[in-house]
């Protein structure tokens, strides 16, 4: 890391200062407008981290998976479960937090092991097919013995806390007052930012570099000796124990779960983000999650006033026409710039040599 911070130039170095004062404070600025951005804003990082995750199975294993959002609620469940009267255990986060990670990767060896010989179609069905079961078998562990509650969820989950400090209250600390989504956002930055630089490290990693074997050529790939079935399966589990994190998160910052909250349409979006962003190039995906789940709730909040302003009533429901606008940008991305908006230089010489 110092040697990475000494080879930037004095530009580069000008503008991480900005990112930084931004990043700093963004949770204020976007509190003029409500706490609902504020939130609007945590939400994004946790989608940061969902579509990281997903990104190393996507982008740098090249295997399609459609049942990512699984060990999302696996992550929000085990939170829910060992940090809420349901049970009557409130554990600490810094023992719940590693322990999601740890059972999310299981998770993950256990998708990726049946699916080690398919490609392509056939493996985004079968984990499109492990997504749904999950959901499924969350939404009706609650008999004969009630563990996850159904398809009631469980509420009263315990915040994210150290001592006495809980980021679900509002704080004055040196003089300044901040409210629980704030002092989340900063917690969720922290995290961000850890989740990136794994990131770039397993990218640059002899383990990122098979990846990146398999997703070119597997056959070639097992030629030159590398053992291709245990490189997919760390791929599977490194990228759950990403959104076993996010799960926990999620769970602590609402207080409330429930299956709603783990559709197939939340795999989806999550694939759309990587896509969207560039598939591979973590600037891009980071990109592409910050798209998508800001701007359709920024939409949510226009689509009302600018129908009146027009029409003088509201002609379309809000919802349906932000899915309408959003479906329609994906389609106008993918013909116009199929490699994403902001693709790796790889990915942009593959398609153009297609071409």
């Amino acid at each position: 890391m110092r040697l990475w911070l000494q080879s930037l130039t004095p530009r580069a170095l000008f503008g991480l200062a900005l990112v930084a004062v931004a990043l700093l404070a963004l949770p204020f600025v976007a509190a003029m407008g409500g706490q609902a951005w504020v939130r609007i804003a945590n939400f994004a990082i946790l989608y940061i981290f969902l579509a990281l995750g997903l990104n190393i199975v996507v982008g740098f294993a090249g295997l399609l998976d459609l049942g990512y959002i699984a060990f999302y609620a696996v992550g929000a469940y085990l939170w829910a479960l060992l940090a809420s009267p349901h049970f009557g255990l409130h554990w600490p986060f810094w023992a719940i937090l590693p322990l999601g990670a740890m059972v999310a990767c299981c998770f993950g060896v256990i998708l990726g092991a049946p699916t080690l010989k398919l490609r392509g179609d056939y493996l985004a069905i079968v984990t499109l097919g492990f997504g749904e079961i999950v959901r499924i078998f969350i939404n009706n562990l609650n008999a004969p013995l009630n563990i996850t509650n159904g398809p009631q969820g469980i509420n009263l989950i315990d915040p994210v806390a150290i001592g006495e400090f809980k980021f679900s209250t509002t704080s004055t600390l040196f003089g300044i007052t901040f409210t629980g989504p704030q002092k989340y956002y900063y917690l969720l930055v922290l995290l961000a930012l850890a989740v990136i630089v794994i990131n770039f490290r397993l990218q640059h990693s002899r383990i990122g570099r098979a990846w990146q074997a398999i997703r070119e050529d597997e056959i070639a790939a097992k030629a030159v000796g590398i053992n291709t079935r245990n490189i997919k399966l760390l791929a599977f589990a490194m990228g759950a124990s990403f959104g076993g994190v996010a799960g926990g998160i999620f769970a602590a910052m609402q207080g409330f779960v429930s299956p709603e909250s783990f559709s197939l349409i939340e795999s989806v979006m999550i694939l759309a983000m990587v896509v969207l962003g560039g598939m591979g190039h973590i600037p891009g995906v980071i990109l592409g999650a910050v798209l998508l789940s800001v701007l359709p709730e920024a939409l949510r909040y226009a689509v009302v006033p600018v129908q009146k302003m027009l029409f003088g009533e509201v002609l379309a429901d809000p919802e349906s026409l932000r899915m309408l606008v959003f479906g329609l940008a994906l389609v106008l991305v993918m013909r116009f710039k199929p490699a994403g908006l902001l693709p790796s230089p790889e990915r942009r010489r593959e398609l153009a040599e297609k071409v």
